[in-house]
């Protein structure tokens, strides 16, 4: 499942309301209604108190489709429109005067107003600020997120977690969502799996809106979230009769004096992937440990005692992993450039190993094209 950036997003909605022939306002409609039956399905029509937080852009906006077809269904629910700015988008101010066609008036919020009441056993929706926020909250909103959080009530976000930024770190003092779940659009975010903002959201699920299917299929993304079913797509059922050799070899190249426990653990990930057979290639210090602890794996040792020192091997490997507690002896470096002059075999470079590249530009001429970096050098 691709993960675009807000330019991306932006992009896919503007084609598909090009494409499809529909309104802004009508992709919102979509959006909202998806909210509200993911939440009509939980609730089932419970007597829980319900708050809604609208921001007065179309995350907002979304906020009020949620709560005008709550009210439509007879939820008991409180609509506030947290007043930030005088710049209300036009599909916010269309979906305002609709929820006030029911007769209902949304509270609205200023710096000056006290903060509502919100209860333990209490549902919140955070619609306040959606994908294109780029920069702290106001004091007082600020305070309204903060009391928000303290609550402890339900709370679950429109898209985001109000607070997070799509494209860069929080600040330290900057006041977040801290949402149960989060129901977000067509595509995850990149945020929510990195771990200095992934904690803004407990549980999160993407909610089909119906965006152009072309563009979501052609636009490349600089990064993919791989899920179950992704999964599933090239999974390979094994065959009746199949036995370990008809399921490639893996050499993993690794480990020194105290780090043993890296290449350990990458080879036991490499059969736990699939990978019929696994050599773990270590300095001599690591055989007992392996042999012991992950006794399915046949190792060779290097020469050295402590560090790899020359990489030769015997055997015919389907694929080379390197790098995982190799450390950066010199004699490893050098080892490491003659294995590259030789190898044709195909090859994941990680951790010490990607180090060595890092400080040493001569190498990559002899990776480019025939490595997986993981993660990706800086340049």
């Amino acid at each position: 499942m691709k993960i675009f950036s807000t330019e991306q997003i932006r992009v896919a909605d503007k084609l598909t309301i090009e494409r499809q022939n529909i309104t802004s306002d009508a992709l919102m409609e979509r959006a909202g209604k998806a909210i509200y039956n993911w939440m009509n399905r939980q609730l089932a029509n419970s007597g829980v108190k319900i708050h809604i937080f609208c921001g007065v852009g179309n995350n907002g906006g979304d906020g009020l489709v949620v709560g005008r077809l709550l009210l439509e269904q007879g939820y008991d629910v409180n609509v506030y429109v947290v007043n930030f700015s005088d710049n209300r988008s036009q599909d916010f101010l269309l979906n305002f005067d609709r929820i006030k066609n029911l007769k209902y008036w949304p509270q609205l919020l200023t710096k000056n107003d006290d903060l509502p009441s919100i209860g333990i056993n209490d549902v919140v929706v955070d619609a306040i600020f959606g994908i294109g926020l780029n920069r702290p909250a106001e004091n007082w909103v600020a305070a309204l997120i903060t009391h928000i959080n303290k609550s402890k009530a339900f709370v679950l976000s429109v898209d985001i977690p109000s607070g997070l930024y799509m494209d860069k770190a929080v600040g330290k003092n900057d006041a977040i969502i801290k949402s149960n779940y989060t129901l977000t659009f067509q595509l995850p975010k990149l945020v929510f799996l990195l771990p200095e903002t992934g904690i803004y959201t407990e549980y999160w699920e993407v909610l089909d809106i119906g965006q152009d299917a072309e563009y979501l299929f052609k636009e490349p993304a600089n990064e993919n979230y791989v899920s179950k079913f992704d999964v599933l797509q090239v999974y390979k059922p094994r065959g009746r009769f199949s036995h370990k050799g008809n399921y490639g070899h893996t050499l993993i190249i690794g480990g020194s004096y105290g780090k043993i426990g890296a290449v350990l653990m990458s080879s036991e990930a490499s059969m736990h992937a699939g990978s019929g057979l696994v050599t773990v290639f270590i300095p001599k210090c690591g055989y007992q440990t392996v042999q012991t602890a992950f006794p399915e794996a046949m190792v060779v040792t290097d020469k050295n005692e402590a560090y790899v020192s020359d990489i030769k091997f015997d055997i015919n490997p389907s694929v080379i992993a390197i790098g995982p507690g190799m450390g950066k002896h010199a004699e490893t470096v050098d080892a490491f450039y003659q294995f590259l002059l030789q190898n044709e075999k195909p090859l994941v470079v990680d951790a010490d190993a990607l180090n060595i590249i890092s400080e040493n530009k001569k190498l990559l001429p002899y990776i480019k094209g025939r490595a997986v970096l993981t993660p990706h050098p800086k340049e």
